[in-house]
């Protein structure tokens, strides 16, 4: 859920400001995302989420898909729990028609998904330059210029984001789009600031389109104070996710987050600017990492609310 923005929605409806009395308090306000316990199934972490004190959980598509989404929203709501967002829906850089069709026919799907499982908000990863031929890989031998233009890809997903907006207010769930960091700019998001993605974000209404503050992705960016508090005066801060930046590299650098704390990130300072731009809502455990994926589920949920309840929940 959001600070001054929206609650869950029905479809055909626009979502309304909920009261303040519905923003989630102290350590409810934590959301296990479950990306955190990959290889737990949903209703897996739904369990270890209600057992060691969160009030919230992020599915992901592929744990939803897997039981269906009006079964995931049962098990969610099964579990005491909600879900305060949905990954992922995005990659609108696709340039040849059949390329468009599919991305907003799989935005489509999303959209229903989340407003079934009563998730207010569908997190967006733009996606990278065509030129790619698989996330982490090598260029496609074939592309040529038109593929790497960067410039025209980013257009392309302000093209998309507007053919999508519609749909996200017919279902009651925003758009919220994540800028990824820039190490990232080639094959997953051609967005890499908070800034751009407020540009993208601003022609639309701030309960139609918002943006996530997600510490790995921007904490190095030297405007993430001034950015923030754009968008919290915007009211476009749609989620706060956190996790640290941990050295060294994995060799699938996507996957070299780490535990709140084990790192290098500033939580207090950025939770700091979230909070004093008037975020109120959940605040997402989000990690990729081989190690902590081994771990048991039971074992990582409790770490992870303990590092929230040291280094971010007091500066909230």
């Amino acid at each position: 859920m959001s600070a001054d923005n929206t609650a869950p929605g029905k479809a055909g409806s626009t979502p309304a400001a909920p009261s303040s009395s519905s923003f989630p308090t102290g350590l409810r306000r934590a959301s296990l995302n479950t990306a955190t316990v990959k290889h737990a199934t949903l209703a897996e972490a739904c369990e270890v989420a209600a057992a060691a004190g969160f009030g919230a959980v992020g599915p992901w598509r592929d744990r939803v898909q897997e039981v269906g989404a009006a079964e995931a929203a049962r098990i969610v709501a099964d579990a005491g729990l909600v879900a305060s967002s949905l990954c992922r829906g995005g990659f609108l850089t696709a340039r040849d028609d059949a390329g468009i069709a599919a991305a907003l026919d799989d935005n489509k799907r999303a959209f229903e998904e989340a407003a079934t499982i009563g998730a207010p908000e569908l997190i967006f990863v733009v996606g990278g330059l065509p030129a790619m031929s698989a996330s982490g890989a090598g260029p496609r031998p074939d592309a040529g210029p038109a593929d790497r233009d960067l410039v025209a890809t980013r257009a392309r997903v302000a093209d998309r984001i507007a053919d999508l907006v519609p749909v996200a207010r017919e279902h009651g769930v925003r758009i919220v789009l994540e800028p990824l960091h820039p190490i990232f700019a080639a094959d997953r998001a051609v967005i890499s600031t908070l800034g751009q993605a407020l540009d993208l974000a601003e022609p639309f209404a701030p309960e139609e389109v918002g943006v996530v503050v997600d510490t790995y992705h921007v904490w190095w960016d030297p405007e993430l104070r001034e950015q923030i508090e754009r968008a919290g005066r915007a009211r476009r801060i749609a989620s706060y996710q956190v996790c640290d930046w941990i050295l060294p590299l994995a060799a699938e650098p996507l996957n070299s987050r780490g535990h709140v704390g084990d790192g290098y990130i500033d939580f207090a300072t950025i939770s700091g600017w979230v909070r004093d731009a008037g975020y109120a809502g959940y605040i997402e455990t989000e990690i990729f990492n081989e190690e902590i994926w081994a771990a048991p589920p039971a074992e990582t949920a409790s770490t992870v609310l303990s590092r929230y309840a040291d280094h971010v929940a007091p500066h909230l």
